[in-house]
């Protein structure tokens, strides 16, 4: 049995723990507080720059507009999003064996398979494995800004327009809930417009200076957007997942005092039996 010393050390050192993933849960629940709000602000207004997107698309021929065209696609690349920190479970596992899942699913479709990995550890993960890592983004999710979605969804339309690449997919957990994210896989490249039900309700708008332009004008925007706002709904992810995991952990090391503390107090019990046993024992010898 271990000494009551070496039992009340584990104490100490479990109720620090205790004390440190309380301290990372209350941290992690004031930035998930922010991203969520930004997450509410920006759901809406993706979601009606995209309605506006395939609106006009359906007016005008876009099968000549290079971020619309589709083609054979030989390369593809895969935008992974993850943390640069750990401690928040099945986060970031959950995207890495999505993506090595959709690698083995379409390895025969693409001649080659290219990776932008947004956060430390994916970009830690891939890198170690030799796979081929093009562009890498770390500490983007301390402070999640539009300017540096704009510089990745830049990088993207280059390299597609320039046939580097001829698809372009992002992999990222959309937030739902505190307890649950689902991992989420996008065709970010070519843009391909819903089509609409119905021309019946369609209403005709004046266009300046044209539709084609206004078209040129609006694709970078949405693109852009649409990657500013998968990177606030895996940071509300991130930040959720994180929450959890220090609560579960806050609450098993709870549990872990509470049986060490049990098992001490046996343990001095035992001993303090054991040792009025022997006070006992000699004063009856000194009787005698």
């Amino acid at each position: 049995m271990p000494s009551l010393r070496a039992i009340k050390r584990q104490i100490a050192s479990i109720t620090n723990t205790r004390q440190i993933t309380r301290a990372m849960k209350m941290v992690a629940a004031a930035k998930f507080k922010r991203a969520q709000e930004n997450l509410i602000k920006i759901r809406p207004y993706a979601i009606s720059t995209y309605e506006i997107l395939d609106d006009l698309a359906s007016r005008i021929d876009i099968s000549s507009h290079p971020l619309l065209s589709r083609r054979e696609p030989k390369r593809a690349e895969l935008v992974i999003m993850t943390s640069d920190r750990g401690f928040c479970g099945a986060f970031n596992s959950n995207i890495i064996r999505f993506a090595e899942h959709f690698i083995k699913e379409n390895s025969g479709k693409y001649e080659s398979i290219t990776f932008s990995c947004i956060g430390r550890k994916g970009r830690d993960y891939f890198k170690k494995r030799n796979y081929q890592l093009r562009r890498e983004f770390v500490k983007v999710f301390d402070d999640v800004s539009f300017e540096t979605a704009l510089d990745i969804s830049n990088d993207l339309i280059d390299n597609f327009l320039s046939s580097n690449l001829d698809e372009i997919i992002l992999i990222y957990n959309e937030f739902k809930s505190v307890i649950q994210q689902r991992v989420t896989s996008l065709t970010l490249l070519p843009i391909i417009p819903r089509p609409r039900d119905s021309d019946a309700n369609q209403v005709d708008y004046i266009y300046e200076p044209s539709k084609e332009e206004v078209l040129n004008d609006l694709i970078p925007r949405c693109l852009a957007i649409e990657v500013y706002r998968a990177l606030i709904e895996s940071a509300a992810s991130e930040f959720g997942a994180r929450m959890t995991a220090m609560e579960n952990a806050t609450g098993s090391a709870s549990d872990m005092i509470d049986s060490l503390t049990l098992k001490y107090n046996r343990a001095r019990q035992a001993a303090i039996t054991k040792e009025l046993s022997e006070i006992i024992t000699g004063a009856e010898a000194i009787k005698k």
